[in-house]
């Protein structure tokens, strides 16, 4: 994999304002957004977001984070090693047990310079600024300790323009006092003393500074080197996307299990219901009407048959079909046999004086279209096969373990992943 070398501040400018950050937010109660311990800096947005910075011995060090809505080297397609070629000495422990829970993001290592692992021309975002924003240079910084007086600490000021230069002036020394490791309360109460909705204490965010080595007398903490990669270590194979896609194909060539339509599925008033509905849309007017359904536990999707059902005035063009999917989940519910499980999908054919119905609980049928993006999610597979009794899932179920993301599929499925 190739290394490239990303243009981003020394180490030493990031931690300086990582400890304003968290001498600011520590004054005013909050302990827990930015901080420093003897593992390094921490950023946690209690949304599921994070980053970390840690000071490496020998002049090193590594950022690393994840944001679940920007951090696209996740579930890019193919999947992105993070670590491919990444240097021996970096924490592998934290790096490692953060990708097996897909929520590694962005690693960059710093030993000169900083490098990470070249991404694909259009990956896109890694979540690198949405996690360190504050401290990615000193303006960001800046802004941010103004957004604490006011944002955080609610601070609504008298004469607007002269206390925001006044706050902006404060939030200089205190930035000033990070670089030069001389972080008191003095710097940090005329920036934070003038806030009212919370009781400023000045003492705290000294201590956070000082746990960072932003006081006089205080050291930051240094991690040590890690002796040599692991021996083994686990990466993955699979998007989430070709997972996906492979347990689709597979669908689309598994056979039905054998299973006693005319006595698990009886007529019901739920069928009835789907009928009469199906035979008042026909668009000639005459009875015929087709309707495609896919269900699953937490949504379902549509498609149109031959003779798709016919919209009324003023209607949208989802009417008919929301009607639709509420009465075939109706329908859904009624024939679930407990352990044989529920349909996947269905198909409804109506004429004036007669109709067809065509479930299929194990297999993708040809006549539902197939896309490469939407069907059956896997988490929904999942919750369907966990329903039905051992014997009524299908060959392919063994793929729905996430395991077969990181490990590959069993060989009889080896061939579609081609």
């Amino acid at each position: 994999m190739e290394i490239t070398t990303v243009d981003l501040d020394a180490p030493p400018q990031l931690w300086a304002r990582w400890v304003a950050q968290a001498a600011a937010l520590a004054t005013i109660g909050y302990r827990d957004v930015y901080w420093i311990d003897g593992a390094g800096a921490h950023h946690d947005d209690h949304g599921g977001n994070y980053a970390r910075l840690m000071l490496i011995d020998g002049d090193r060090a590594v950022l690393f984070g994840y944001d679940h809505e920007y951090s696209r080297t996740v579930d890019y397609s193919p999947p992105v090693d993070l670590l491919a070629g990444a240097p021996e000495w970096l924490p592998w422990t934290d790096l490692t047990a953060a990708t097996n829970v897909d929520q590694l993001g962005y690693v960059y290592w710093y030993d000169r310079a900083w490098h990470r692992v070249a991404y694909p021309h259009d990956l896109g975002d890694d979540g690198l600024l949405a996690t360190v924003r504050e401290v990615i240079d000193d303006e960001q910084a800046l802004l941010a300790l103004r957004e604490i007086v006011f944002e955080w600490g609610r601070h609504g000021p008298a004469d607007s323009v002269r206390e925001r230069a006044d706050v902006d002036a404060a939030a200089d020394r205190l930035l000033a006092a990070a670089y030069a490791r001389s972080v008191d309360e003095t710097v940090l109460w005329n920036l934070l003393g003038r806030v009212t909705a919370v009781r400023p204490d000045p003492r705290a965010g000294v201590a956070a500074a000082a746990q960072g080595g932003g006081t006089p007398g205080s050291s930051a903490p240094f991690v040590p080197a890690a002796p040599a990669r692991p021996a083994r270590r686990r990466v993955r194979r699979l998007s989430e996307e070709q997972h996906q896609q492979l347990v689709w194909s597979a669908m689309r060539q598994a056979p039905e299990l054998g299973r006693p339509h005319d006595l698990t599925y009886p007529a019901s008033p739920e069928l009835t219901a789907l009928v009469g509905w199906a035979r008042s849309r026909a668009p000639h007017r005459d009875g015929r009407c087709s309707v495609l359904f896919q269900l699953e536990i937490d949504g379902s999707s549509e498609q149109p048959g031959e003779f798709p059902p016919a919209l009324r005035e003023g209607e949208n063009s989802w009417t008919p079909y929301r009607e639709a999917s509420d009465l075939a989940r109706a329908l859904w519910t009624a024939e679930d046999s407990g352990g044989r499980g529920r349909w996947l999908f269905l198909r409804l054919e109506t004429t004036a004086h007669d109709f067809h119905v065509d479930r299929r609980w194990d297999s993708w049928p040809q006549w539902w279209e197939y896309d490469g993006i939407t069907g059956p999610w896997l988490d929904q597979l999942n919750a369907e096969m966990t329903h039905r009794s051992p014997q009524w899932r299908p060959d392919w179920a063994v793929l729905l373990d996430s395991e077969v993301a990181w490990s590959g599929p069993p060989d009889r499925y080896a061939h579609l992943l081609n």
